[in-house]
């Protein structure tokens, strides 16, 4: 049962370490791919305005409380993460400059180009498929292994640590991020919601899916 998952699979494609500036191509294929996927994801939740992702409320609820941006506040929070990785001692790779770039272009490429439904049965649908494609994406590129990003190092660091099924690590991040920024004053919505508790399970079914089609 994919639920249960706890460890990254380990394919012909993934690398054999997160610091390897020459990965093969068809590594840097897949972690390209899963980023791409993920972006999209993360744009499709914005643009459904059904909710933003609980990292962005733990912002928005610390921007209404101190005299910085959001933008500026997201950046601190990453730097503040990629810290909390050197207990649990995980490794940067380049998949850790390439999650912050290629995310953020497709956000961008999603909001320029994709509409926001006007039913709003239709906006948490879009919402649901978002965080679907967010744990596929998820899924692909971290199978690469070519090094994480700030929020999910620390998933699999914490994981690690704990030995807990990845989708229940993940779910505990994401409703406790969701629910200081709520405290501070964030606005939670349908879709945050169903990010805070559905991208822990898709992400693992990212895995589990990648992991019996590859092997």
């Amino acid at each position: 049962m994919f639920l249960k998952i706890k460890d990254i699979p380990k394919v012909y494609w993934s690398s054999e370490k997160p610091l390897n500036l020459k990965p093969k191509i068809s590594t840097f294929f897949f972690l390209c791919l899963g980023l791409v996927l993920f972006g999209l994801g993360e744009g499709l939740l914005i643009v459904s305005f059904a909710g933003a992702s609980p990292w962005s409320i733990l912002a928005q609820g610390i921007a209404l409380n101190v005299d910085l941006s959001i933008g500026i506040i997201t950046v601190l929070i990453s730097i503040g993460v990629l810290f909390l990785w050197l207990p649990l001692k995980q490794k940067p790779g380049i998949g850790t400059i390439l999650n912050a770039i290629i995310i953020g272009l497709m956000i961008d490429v999603c909001i320029k180009f994709i509409p926001t439904p006007e039913n709003y049965l239709n906006q948490l649908i879009l919402a649901t498929i978002a965080v679907l494609t967010v744990g596929l994406g998820g899924g692909i590129y971290l199978v690469a292994n070519l090094g994480a990003g700030p929020r999910d190092g620390l998933m699999v660091g914490l994981q690690k640590k704990t030995n807990l099924p990845i989708a229940t690590v993940r779910a505990f991040l994401e409703i406790t991020v969701m629910s200081i920024g709520w405290y501070l004053g964030g606005t939670v919505g349908i879709g945050t919601l169903l990010f805070a508790f559905g991208i822990g399970p898709s992400v693992a079914l990212g895995l589990y899916l990648v992991g019996k089609t590859f092997n």
